[in-house]
């Protein structure tokens, strides 16, 4: 068993048993002290620097790092503020002699000098002070030792650099914007002075056109910063011929020797920024002859600081074609189609703003002469938005066409916005979207007006007395969220009667009814009077339709109530003749007889009384419609050739220009248009 006195490895001696205050071992070899002295003052790397009361120095060890090479005359005996002047910038005299007074050590204190062995270079010691005592506990001296931390440090700024890269650039989409944080973010940390060079595809927001196997395009200044001192920089938007970025631009970061003849700049640090081959621009960091060259280190750093501002411009580049794409799209028709100019006089407003507020409004020409106005806006703003309003206009119009009543129309355009909500749920940092609407249908023939409501959208109806009913329709539950039954109802309007949509977000604040009142109770006001007035009362990205109404003239209606009867066919068929024959109409006479004999006798046959013929005239097409009770409706059947029948409806649809069934609250309505011959409808002009 081992004694006390003889511990094992990794054990401890009882407190007091064998050990001294110092830690010192009674049974330690004669001279240790000595040993343990010279292995500190001649192998150790750590420097170590003896100083007396007076602070000047008595001993130092020359093998430590930022000594080498020092003669011992330059040093002993001198102050240690002359003995280290030369190559220890920061030296602080009062520190060693508050260590000497107070006894308390002073640790990891930064020192940068140029030391005699490596002058070309700054280096950065971390420096500590103990005092020294002797036996009778009195101050003799201080002893200071020195580690060379300078690759630790210089690996930490370069961590803080890049950090602050990092959450400094990007920050803005304007490419400019980039080029000069990249400048301040660099200049004096890593650089005394710095050029950033864009070529003019990235300047004007298009995609670059050329790649770093091209060799040097065309660069233009856009940034520069740091100090005169380093030579004269170009100015913002002066081209940069190859010189100052080499004659071929480097794939990965590089050293460039400064040619004398072509540049008054020094050795230069060129990087280019590029993303999947393609050259964005290019950058050249410089640093002062006083300050250390550039380290391998500092080109993967630059690598660094290149692939960021790269991507920021890339998303620069994205933003600008998103922008471009959502301004085209938010562009919609503001020209009035020619086919509705009979059954209303439009005029719109529109201020796009740059957040992108999906707002719309359409004009859109229906069957028999009836017109839709539609107004919409999409909750969440940005490009999302608009492609969302896009996709949503688009299912307006292809609804639209299959004559649904309003609410009906809605109903189908909110499961529509229910399957964008699906698509965009699974896309990151998309917003699911949800969309106001609102739809009129106005009839020219009845003068009657079907409105149904999603939403907020403003909506407003003038009377040709003056009067005006801000809120025919409350507001309803909005596309993608709630969903159906949205609020709808019918109105008969008087010929010159002012409808008013007028796209709003969801928490927009009701408009004031007395400027409402003054702005569309001038009944005589054109509408694009009323129009301005309107847009006054919205915010931005708004979309204002002013539309007033019309009814088709006698001598472009004309109707017949028909009997039950098939025999009666043959008798239509001369009214209308007789009908066309008045009023000179340029169509194929042979193409409307068939059509008029096909839907009469259809309705006849399987509908229900009353059963009425209708022929609507306008300038371009003639449209030959037949309403009854029943809700049955026809169907284009593909006859086969042994069949009888089951054409009739096929021969219509091919001769015409189109063909559909609309249903009311009273039954429904099958329809055909005959297109008007063109020798006539170029002459009218609409």
């Amino acid at each position: 068993m081992p004694s006390p006195q003889t511990p094992e490895a990794g054990g401890t001696p009882a407190e007091g048993e064998g050990q001294t205050r110092a830690g010192r071992w009674p049974s330690e070899p004669d001279g240790l002290d000595e040993a343990v002295l010279d292995a500190v003052f001649t192998q150790s790397a750590v420097g170590l620097h003896v100083l007396d009361q007076d602070l000047r120095v008595v001993r130092f060890n020359t093998v430590a790092a930022g000594m080498r090479g020092v003669p011992q005359a330059q040093v002993l005996g001198r102050p240690v503020s002359e003995a280290y002047a030369s190559f220890a910038e920061g030296l602080d005299e009062c520190l060693l002699r508050e260590v000497l007074a107070t006894g308390h050590p002073r640790r990891n204190v930064l020192v940068r000098g140029r030391p005699p062995s490596d002058p070309d270079r700054e280096h950065i010691f971390s420096t500590s002070a103990f005092r020294l005592t002797d036996r009778h506990g009195r101050a003799i001296g201080v002893v200071a030792t020195a580690v060379d931390v300078t690759q630790r440090e210089r690996a930490e700024a370069r961590l803080r650099l890049l950090h602050a890269v990092r959450e400094r650039i990007g920050r803005s989409l304007d490419v400019l914007r980039i080029a000069r944080d990249l400048a301040e973010v660099t200049v004096p940390e890593f650089a005394d002075s710095v050029v950033v060079a864009l070529t003019d595809d990235v300047l004007s927001g298009e995609d670059p056109g050329l790649s770093v196997r091209s060799g040097v395009p065309v660069l233009r200044c856009a940034a520069t910063g740091g100090s005169d001192r380093v030579g004269p920089l170009p100015g913002v938007g002066t081209i940069l011929l190859p010189g100052l970025f080499g004659e071929r631009l480097p794939g990965e970061p590089a050293l460039l020797r400064a040619d004398p003849d072509t540049s008054a700049l020094p050795e230069a640090l060129v990087a280019s920024f590029t993303v999947r081959g393609a050259v964005l621009g290019a950058v050249a960091f410089h640093r002062l002859p006083t300050t250390s060259p550039f380290e391998p280190e500092d080109l993967a750093l630059a690598a660094d600081i290149t692939a960021r501002t790269a991507a920021c411009l890339e998303n620069s580049l994205r933003f600008s074609r998103e922008h471009i794409v959502m301004t085209a799209l938010q562009s919609w028709p503001r020209k009035q189609p020619e086919t509705t100019r009979k059954a209303v006089e439009v005029s719109q407003r529109h201020r796009p703003e740059d957040s992108g507020a999906g707002s719309w409004c359409d004009v859109i020409p229906l069957s028999s002469a009836r017109v839709a106005l539609v107004a919409g806006r999409v909750e969440q703003a940005g490009v999302s938005a608009v492609a969302t309003m896009s996709q949503l206009r688009t299912a307006v119009h292809m609804l639209a066409a299959l004559d649904l009543e309003p609410r009906e129309l809605l109903a189908r355009l909110h499961l529509t916005a229910r399957r964008l909500t699906r698509e965009q749920r699974e896309l990151p940092d998309v917003e699911e979207p949800s969309a106001g609407c609102t739809i009129a249908v106005h009839d020219p023939v009845s003068g009657m007006l079907d409105i149904a409501r999603a939403g907020n959208c403003f909506l407003a109806i003038a009377c040709p007395d003056g009067s005006v009913e801000p809120e025919p329709v409350p507001v309803g539950p909005l596309l993608g969220a709630d969903g159906p039954p949205f609020p709808s109802d019918t109105y008969t309007l008087q010929p010159g009667s002012t409808i008013c949509l007028a796209s709003r977000s969801a928490g927009a604040p009701p408009l004031p009814v007395e400027a409402l009142t003054r702005a569309l109770s001038h009944p005589k006001h054109p509408t694009e009077t009323m129009a301005d007035a309107l847009e006054g009362l919205l915010d931005p990205e708004d979309v204002v339709l002013v539309a007033r109404t019309q009814h088709l003239p006698d001598d472009q209606v004309a109707a017949w109530d028909l009997p039950k009867d098939p025999a009666a066919v043959a008798g239509v068929r001369r009214q209308v003749d007789g009908c066309l024959e008045r009023w000179a109409t340029p169509v194929d006479r042979f193409t409307v007889e068939l059509v008029v004999s096909e839907l009469v006798t259809n309705a006849i046959r399987y509908g229900t009384p009353p059963i009425v013929l209708r022929l609507i005239r306008q300038p371009h097409l003639l449209t030959c419609e037949v309403e009854d009770a029943s809700m049955t409706a026809p169907y284009l059947r593909h006859a086969r050739e042994s069949d009888e029948g089951g054409r009739g409806l096929y021969i219509c649809a091919s001769l015409t220009d189109g063909w559909g069934v609309r249903y009311t609250a009273h039954g429904k309505t099958v329809w055909a248009g005959i297109g008007l011959l063109q020798s006539e409808t170029a002459g009218q002009g609409g």
